[in-house]
């Protein structure tokens, strides 16, 4: 059997306690067959072969994605699918090329059933307008496979049609199944403004997935969760945190603590110093290391700034100064 079958095998069973070590394997692995990667470490003179811990480890800052094709072992596969970032015009966005499209599915539906059960027991709605205008989205992706999965009879996606929504809520929530609402931050407020506090709107799981594109001024975190609870309730408005360079997620229940799968492990560092990683920094910027990521690079520095509390859960403050604003989640908090 192949590192990667093996591995892959291993994956769905991960555990707090046994992440930490399949990183380190996975690290020793696209050191040496992830060419990006294996570059980057060879311009910084790290020899990976001492690197002992997680914090020793240099992660790949996120920018190479805009750059570079970031691939392990690219000799041995062909592309099967492409994500790319969400964007303006100007800015270059991130691309990440996937080798088994279903990995990324069923490792994003495995994490999600782990805080929210059975995808067959919800009905997935969708606001992603600028995802859906752009492509190659990873979230539409993702919404799209929940939905499958899920058997539910209404369509996912709503790109302006708020009346369409509206009916196709009220549907599901007379089917008697629990009914999950993703939406890009503007798309969410847009709908809230048109309709107020209408009975379709009462009693479903509201998760927005950050940005306002341009569309609306930006708003701290509290503000925005505020003015749709105005509309969906006094119940916590959910968010993800996720990337189109990571394959797995976080979620938050409405408090603005994100909670991570063994998948997904967060360290933090100064931002004045890549290199000043640790595990038990309170605050600091955000180094990412998604286990799902064995096609591409599982150690990516991110611009997200981030505050760790003691249960393991993260908050995200912000973004680096004059990076771009982009991502699943990037809405501040005060």
């Amino acid at each position: 059997m192949s590192f990667r079958d093996d591995y892959l095998n291993a994956l769905p069973h991960l555990t707090d306690a046994t992440a930490p070590a399949v990183a380190l394997r996975l690290f020793r692995h696209q050191a040496e067959h992830c060419p990006p990667y294996r570059a980057y470490l060879a311009a910084l003179g790290r020899n990976p072969a001492q690197v002992q811990q997680l914090a020793d480890i240099p992660f790949l800052p996120i920018e190479f994605f805009k750059t570079h094709e970031v691939r392990t072992k690219p000799e041995s596969w062909t592309p099967q699918e492409l994500f790319l970032s969400s964007g303006t015009t100007q800015q270059q966005r991130s691309h990440h090329h996937l080798r088994h499209p279903q990995l990324y599915r069923q490792n994003a539906a495995h994490i999600f059933q782990r805080y929210y059960g059975p995808l067959q027991d919800w009905t997935f709605l969708a606001l992603l307008p600028s995802y859906l205008e752009q492509g190659h989205s990873s979230l539409v992706a993702m919404v799209e496979y929940f939905a499958r999965e899920s058997g539910q009879q209404q369509q996912a996606f709503f790109l302006h049609d708020h009346s369409a929504l509206l009916q196709a809520l009220g549907e599901a929530k007379e089917q008697g199944r629990r009914v999950l609402l993703f939406g890009v931050s503007y798309a969410l407020l847009d709908l809230a403004a048109e309709y107020g506090a209408v009975s379709e709107l009462q009693g479903l799981t509201v998760l927005e997935t950050g940005g306002m594109k341009g569309r609306r001024r930006e708003m701290i975190r509290e503000e925005l969760h505020q003015e749709l609870q105005q509309a969906f309730g006094p119940a916590g408005i959910h968010s993800e945190y996720g990337m189109t360079e990571l394959l797995s997620q976080a979620y938050s229940f409405g408090d603005g603590r994100f909670h991570a799968p063994p998948q997904l492990q967060v360290l933090l560092r100064d931002p004045a110093d890549p290199f000043a990683v640790s595990a038990t920094r309170p605050d600091g910027a955000i180094n990412v290391i998604d286990l799902a990521n064995i096609d591409s690079c599982a150690f990516i520095e991110t611009k997200d700034l981030a505050r760790m509390h003691p249960d393991g859960s993260f908050e995200v403050l912000g973004r680096i100064d004059n990076s771009d604003v982009r991502g699943c989640n990037q809405m501040v908090s005060s």
